[in-house]
């Protein structure tokens, strides 16, 4: 889950991307991705690449210097671009090009923290170290090592195809659509579904005239591929219009291409995995069927207030969990008792909303068929209040989200906007659902929801048949807590450092964290008030770390901190986190 962490320690790598854009960052606001593993020397009392500079104040000038390889191969990397860039803002301060040995030397720098990017055709830009959204900031100054560090890139990942229908003719202008499958460790165990556990779409491409796509520049992982398209021969009439038409001439043009889910299949929990290695090039091809449309009928009433308006329904079409536009049109005959049709229906599942507030039918289209909406789920609206854990004035304006937790669920996220403190969802379905608070610098914590009298910790609640009103109690990060990861006396780079709540009710929204920079230090920021342990875990980013119990064993080595409105914006630990191995 996002924790809104800004730039500097654990500032956001999406952030920084799209700030250095002139060094072929890429902005990806949904890929959380391991995509490198560097190792560094750290602790040394010298610093070969260091120089003591005699101008002005007489201040110490110091270097940064090393070696990009390839992160497969080990093989050093020439003509690869390495910068440095500030850590308040990413601004570019230095940049170089690495010679044939894969050799770089950034020279004058002063001591201070910098954030340290690579990139070369053909290989994914990256941070130093980059661990999901977190990588390691590099220290100069007296006694830090930063004269020999390795930089490995890895190898960007390509998807091509060519999309096909019947007879094996290409089709143009179809939809291709990409989406990555989080890696278990970002996906809770029984924990909910948050905005960046669940499948997501990355990526969209549009294929040419002779049916191919490609998506480049890919870092390894699980992806997914869904398709949509319409028949350029399809000719969609109305029931009433088809009738008019030489009884009905023109039907047989009237097909439609379901949804369809690489290997070729229609139906999306059979869509098969398509697994990119680093560097790897993999093809995939989809054929297309085309299939005679649906025709769905469903009463329109007419408005309550105004008999000249109906009741429009609406019919949507989910591919793993994310809305997508639909290519069916929709007439409505007063003639015909106010019958809505939609034409061009390819056959799948649909959800059908109807109302004010509307009734829902999860719809599996297989035939044509007249929809009697009021079969439907009714939803009901869910409103509510924003409230201070510690009475702290909340932002004027904060978005909130509902995520489902019901599997097979089409209503899977809901968005609505807070403003002074009120926010309404209009239509949710019954059943259970996380939710979650963003600010205009990032998450809010939900600590607590109060509904129907009772009050829970945590931020999940139920949805029944009618209205619900709530309260929920945000926490804000108030301070910052900064210290040192070290193992003995020496600080270790690139260990992963949380913030771990005492609260277990409200773990989610409150947990923290961050990536050891190259002297061990680390900066959790926009911590709530409560109590929490911070540990320091080597090679813990595969750890399922938003699990309580999972962390359970690293909190006794821990040190344990208090934030308060109190406290200060920044908590320096006196004492230094040591560092345990996963």
């Amino acid at each position: 889950m996002p924790e809104g962490v800004p730039r500097g320690h654990g500032y956001s790598l999406r952030e920084a991307r799209s700030t250095a854009g002139s060094f072929g960052l890429v902005a990806t606001w949904s890929v959380s991705l391991l995509l490198a593993m560097a190792g560094m020397p750290v602790g040394a009392q010298t610093n070969p690449g260091a120089a003591i500079g005699t101008g002005g104040n007489g201040a110490g000038v110091y270097s940064i210097a090393g070696t990009v390889v390839n992160g497969l191969s080990g093989e050093p990397l020439r003509r690869a671009t390495v910068a440095v860039l500030a850590v308040e803002d990413s601004h570019t301060i230095e940049s170089v090009e690495t010679g044939s040995d894969g050799r770089f030397s950034l020279q004058g720098l002063p001591a201070a923290k910098y954030q340290l990017t690579a990139s070369k055709r053909g290989f994914r830009t990256a941070f130093y170290d980059e661990h999901e959204e977190y990588s390691t900031a590099i220290v100069t100054g007296a006694d830090q090592e930063t004269g020999q560090l390795v930089f490995r890139l890895t190898p960007s990942s390509t998807l091509h195809g060519v999309v096909t229908a019947d007879g094996g003719d290409p089709v143009e202008g179809a939809k291709v659509m990409l989406f990555l499958v989080p890696p278990e460790h970002a996906r809770p165990s029984g924990r909910g579904r948050g905005p960046n556990e669940r499948i997501a779409q990355v990526d969209a491409a549009t294929t040419d005239d002779t049916g191919a796509y490609e998506f480049a520049n890919l870092a390894a992982g699980k992806y997914l591929l869904a398709v949509t398209a319409t028949p350029w021969y399809a000719l969609h009439l109305s029931s009433t219009d088809a009738g008019a038409k030489a009884g009905g001439s023109g039907t047989a043009l009237d097909v439609a291409y379901p949804v369809t889910f690489y290997d070729s299949t229609t139906d999306e929990a059979s869509a098969t995995p398509i697994v990119l290695g680093a560097g790897s090039r993999e093809e995939a091809n989809l054929f297309l069927h085309a299939t005679p449309a649906l025709h769905i009928f469903v009463q329109a009433p007419h408005g309550q207030t105004n008999p000249n308006e109906f009741a429009i329904p609406v019919m949507q079409r989910s591919i793993f969990g994310t809305q997508v536009s639909s290519e069916t049109q929709l007439t409505i005959n007063p003639g015909l008792s106010n019958l809505a049709e939609f034409t061009g229906v390819a056959p799948g599942p649909y959800q059908l909303q109807q109302g004010n507030p509307p009734r829902v039918v999860d719809l599996d289209a297989a035939t044509s068929q007249q929809v009697d909406p009021a079969s439907g789920t009714p939803t009901v609206p869910v409103s509510g209040t924003l409230a201070s854990s510690w009475g702290s004035a909340l932002p004027d304006e904060v978005n909130m989200v509902l995520s489902s937790l019901e599997d097979g669920r089409h209503q899977e996220q809901l968005v609505a906007g807070a403003r002074k403190g009120e926010f309404q969802f209009n239509s949710v379905l019954p059943g259970k659902w996380e939710l979650h608070a963003w600010g205009p610098v990032g998450e809010l914590a939900v600590v607590s929801i109060a509904a129907n009298g009772a009050a829970h910790a945590g931020n999940m609640l139920t949805v029944g048949d009618r209205a619900l009103t709530v309260t929920a109690t945000l926490a804000q990060g108030v301070a910052r807590v900064e210290g040192f990861a070290r193992r003995e006396t020496k600080g270790v780079a690139g260990v992963m450092v949380v913030l771990a709540p005492k609260n277990k009710a409200a773990f989610r929204a409150l947990v923290r964290r961050d990536q050891s920079d190259s002297d061990g230090s680390f900066s959790l920021r926009d911590a709530a008030p409560g109590q929490y342990t911070v540990v320091a875990i080597e090679n813990g980013w595969e750890l399922d770390w938003s699990r309580p119990e999972v962390l359970a064993r690293f909190l006794p080595k821990g040190v344990a901190v208090s934030v308060t409105e109190s406290s200060g914006k920044t908590i320096q630990l006196l004492e230094a986190v040591p560092v345990q191995t996963q």
